[in-house]
């Protein structure tokens, strides 16, 4: 730890100027806009400071806010995402992150919250958010804006440069690469292709094996997190050969410490390797309640019905996922889908 904070500490020290900055960004920023303002600071692939943009991560992330505050101003402010894509990836309606968004711009203004680079030894208290930002920007990326993507792995490299014995930045890093080496087999044509169908040649070998080296690191330094754990998910899953029994058993572990229906649902469609389709639906099913508005849900369950023979329930499932699918390659997969490809 001692080693970590004086290399932030150096860190810090390169970027005085950008104390400065922050002063000007803090009058000029979309904090004082009006919540349904779609302006933000759009990503630049030029920066002079290499590790300027997650120093301002760590910025906006203060801890007077509820950690979900935190993340979604943080995502509105710094990022470009918009406030819709934003509620998508908390799973509310826009109105109601936007109404989230101004209460948090109140508080900012009414308790005169500085904005500034924290101390190094503040870094700690705000790693968690700032981690769960950079997952969140990667995740918005991964849906085909690789842009995006590809500026979530760079920061996290930068931020498992900077504390290096913080085994969750790894775990996040190492997410992170195992699923970016399969960017280019993901989409054929334009057209988006499931795991189990993706041609293996066109994945990234190398910054495959860069991710499970950086997860053996993590996982030796004590590493045993919601990262880490999503990180040798992810590692089994590309597998020759998935142990889909041990994949359910972590996606389970992921389940009981986040309490993420989401989780649950992940853990479902590996159920669905292990066990059949059957086991599978009565654990989707009873999630319908929390993720009736997540397309992923109806497209899982679309699929678990189609295996099972029941076209016509399976058709309903698909189009009620094409409803809520808002990106064209999704659309396309599940009209194909629909038409029984």
């Amino acid at each position: 730890m001692a080693t970590a904070r004086n290399r932030a500490i150096d860190r810090l020290r390169r970027a005085r100027t950008l104390r400065d900055k922050t002063e000007l960004l803090a009058r000029e920023t979309p904090l004082a806009a009006a919540p349904d303002d779609e302006g933000g600071w759009v990503l630049d692939d030029d920066a002079s400071v290499p590790d300027e943009r997650l120093e301002l991560l760590f910025t906006c992330c203060h801890p007077a806010l509820a950690s979900e505050a935190q993340v979604a101003l943080t995502l509105r402010t710094l990022t470009g995402l918009t406030t819709e894509q934003i509620a998508r990836a908390f799973l509310v309606p826009p109105e109601t992150m936007k109404r989230r968004l101004t209460r948090a711009k109140s508080k900012i203004r009414a308790a005169g919250i500085p904005f500034r680079v924290p101390a190094a030894e503040q870094l700690s208290e705000r790693l968690a958010v700032v981690l769960a930002v950079i997952y969140l920007v990667f995740n918005e990326g991964y849906g085909g804006h690789d842009t995006l993507a590809t500026e979530a792995v760079r920061l996290g490299e930068v931020l498992a440069e900077l504390l290096p014995d913080e085994p969750e930045t790894g775990g996040l890093l190492a997410l992170m690469l195992l699923h970016h080496a399969r960017r280019e087999a993901r989409f054929a044509d334009g057209e988006l292709v499931l795991l189990a169908d993706q041609d293996r040649t066109a994945w990234d070998d190398e910054t495959i094996a860069r991710g499970r080296g950086v997860l053996e690191a993590a996982i030796e330094r004590g590493g045993r997190g919601t990262y880490v754990l999503q990180a040798a998910i992810a590692s089994l899953e590309i597998a020759e050969h998935p142990d889909w029994p041990q994949i359910a058993t972590l996606y389970g572990e992921l389940e009981r410490r986040t309490g993420s229906p989401v989780v649950a649902l992940n853990r479902a469609a590996a159920v669905a390797e292990s066990d059949g389709p059957a086991a599978a639906l009565a654990l989707v099913d009873g999630l319908r309640g929390e993720l009736d508005g997540y397309l992923y849900l109806h497209a899982t369950r679309g699929e678990l019905l189609r295996r099972l023979g029941r076209e016509a329930d399976a058709a309903a499932a698909f189009g009620r996922a094409l409803e809520l699918a808002e990106r064209e390659p999704e659309r396309r997969f599940l009209r194909r889908r629909l038409a029984g490809g």
